[in-house]
C-alpha cells in the first residue's frame, strides 16, 4: 500500500514537472533566478544607429565591470560591488553616448524584471523574473539585450563574447545538479530524461 501511494505522488510530480515545462513555466527558474544577477541594456529605440550604440555601451560597461568583479566570489559581493559603483556606470554610459554624438539620457539600477527565455551558447535560461543590471538608454523603448553577470557568461576580458567554457564551471558551482541540467538542457531532452529516470 505504501509503495503504490508512493509511486502515485512520485507520478503525479513528475507528470506535473512535465507538464509545466510543455506550457513553458519551470519549475526551477525561481530557485535558478535566485542565484544569479543577470545584465540588461535597453535601447533607446529600434533605429540602427540606437542599437549599434547600445552595443557600444553594453561594451564599455562590461569592460568597467570586468576588473572589479573579477575577484567577487558570491552573488551578494557582485550585488554589492555593482550597487557601489552605479553612478559610475552611468557615467560610463554616458561618456560612451557622448564620444558617439548621443546625449541621452542614462539611468542604471539593480532591479527585478522579466525575462523571456534566453540562450547563451548551449545554455538556455528559463523564462520568468530575474535580479539584473539594467541599464536605459533615453527612452528604453528599443530592443533589449540580455546577458549574465554573475557568475560571468558575457565577458572575456575587455571583450563581449559568451564565455561557454568558463561559464559551465562556474555554474556549476552556483547551481544546483538539477538546476544545471535545466539550464544546459533542452525542453525537449530534459522531458525525455524525466520519463526514463522516473520508469527506469
Amino acid at each position: 500500500m505504501k509503495h503504490t501511494l508512493f509511486y502515485i505522488l512520485a507520478g503525479a510530480i513528475v507528470f506535473l514537472y512535465i507538464w509545466t515545462m510543455v506550457l513553458g513555466h519551470d519549475l526551477l527558474q525561481p530557485s535558478i533566478a535566485s542565484k544569479i544577477l543577470r545584465f540588461h541594456v535597453l535601447a533607446n529605440s529600434d533605429s540602427d544607429a540606437d542599437q549599434a550604440v547600445k552595443e557600444k555601451v553594453r561594451d564599455a560597461v562590461g569592460v568597467y565591470l570586468q576588473p572589479l568583479l573579477e575577484d567577487a566570489e558570491s552573488l551578494a559581493e557582485t550585488k554589492q560591488i555593482v550597487g557601489e559603483y552605479i553612478p559610475d556606470i552611468v557615467t560610463v554610459a554616458e561618456n560612451t553616448l557622448a564620444e558617439n554624438g548621443y546625449d541621452y539620457s542614462v539611468t542604471a539600477r539593480i532591479t527585478r524584471t522579466d525575462f523571456p527565455e534566453k540562450t547563451y551558447g548551449t545554455y538556455t535560461f528559463p523564462k520568468g523574473e530575474y535580479e539584473a543590471l539594467q541599464i536605459v538608454i533615453g527612452e528604453g523603448e528599443g530592443q533589449n539585450w540580455w546577458c549574465v553577470l554573475y557568475p560571468n557568461m558575457c565577458f572575456r576580458g575587455s571583450v563581449f563574447e559568451v564565455v561557454e567554457e568558463e561559464a559551465g564551471e562556474a555554474l556549476k558551482e552556483v547551481l544546483s545538479p538539477w538546476e544545471y541540467a535545466d539550464v544546459f538542457e533542452s525542453k525537449e531532452v530534459k522531458v525525455r530524461f524525466k520519463f526514463l529516470e522516473f520508469f527506469r
